[in-house]
């Protein structure tokens, strides 16, 4: 049975985790390190500055977990040196408040943290849901993660195997409203319409919003935000391999300049 590690970026008290980790201890070992507040957009960030608070606190149905005052990344670090108690196999991370999609997902602390396994020579999934209104904090509650933390643990017995591979993240995210099926799908291309907006200014100077409005996507076949769009579970492999080989490739045909001094040769 495999060790699962569920955290997120919503904090340890968020439903879309309770969820997850009521759906997958049914079939796996599971150990939950996660935020102990908030940590949305942090991306891949970790806490070098200060030491981190870990506190035992209890999930709304009384288990156990732990929650640490920093970001989703370092709460996959401290499971990796056994805070825990075991080395999980793989990383879970969410439910989310809100899809992360397309180039969304360089952003995200929920994509962040199950990175972070491909890391650490784990598997790992990311799992997010649409939301039917605006994201506040009360959204949670409202949200009914069951179907999607159910679905999830189904996938559970595809990784590391070869339709998924130890080195590939599963980034699941769920459309609002009816579920029509899955597609296995691509990173989509968002179209952001930030606006500049002046919020106030002060004596230290101008305070400003740029991330108010809601951003577009190209409609483009296959794509993860094409089948939220059409109604359906999208599922993304990625991977951490960001050379560019053929790019490499063409650079060492071109040759690069030498970098010692002419006196020097």
């Amino acid at each position: 049975m495999a060790n699962v590690l569920i955290t997120n970026d919503d904090g340890y008290d968020s439903a879309g985790l309770l969820a997850l980790k009521l759906a997958i201890e049914r079939v796996a070992q599971v150990t939950v390190i996660a935020p102990s507040s908030n940590r949305s957009g942090i991306s891949r960030a970790l806490t070098v500055s200060r030491s981190m608070l870990v506190e035992r606190v209890e999930l709304a149905d009384g288990s156990p977990a732990l929650a640490v005052d920093g970001n989703p990344v370092d709460c996959v670090r401290f499971a990796a040196l056994e805070l825990g108690g075991v080395i999980p196999d793989v990383v879970v991370s969410g439910i989310n408040l809100g899809i992360n999609a397309g180039d969304d997902v360089t952003y995200s602390g929920t994509v962040g943290a199950a990175l972070e396994g491909i890391v650490q020579g784990w598997s790992g999934i990311a799992v997010s849901q649409h939301l039917t209104a605006p994201w506040n904090e009360e959204m949670g509650a409202s949200v009914d993660f069951a179907p999607l933390a159910e679905f999830v643990a189904e996938l559970l017995p595809l990784l590391g195997t070869d339709a998924v591979p130890s080195a590939t993240v599963l980034n699941v995210n769920a459309p609002r409203g009816e579920i029509k099926g899955v597609r296995a799908t691509r990173l989509g291309k968002r179209i952001y319409n930030d606006v500049l907006e002046l919020d106030f200014e002060d004596e230290r100077g101008p305070r400003y919003l740029i991330y108010e409005s809601r951003p577009g996507f190209a409609s483009d076949e296959g794509t993860d935000l094409m089948a939220l769009n059409d109604g359906y579970i999208s599922v993304t492999p990625m991977h951490f391999e960001l050379t560019d080989f053929a790019a490499l490739e063409r650079l060492e045909r071109a040759g690069l300049p030498d970098p010692m001094p002419k006196g020097a040769r």
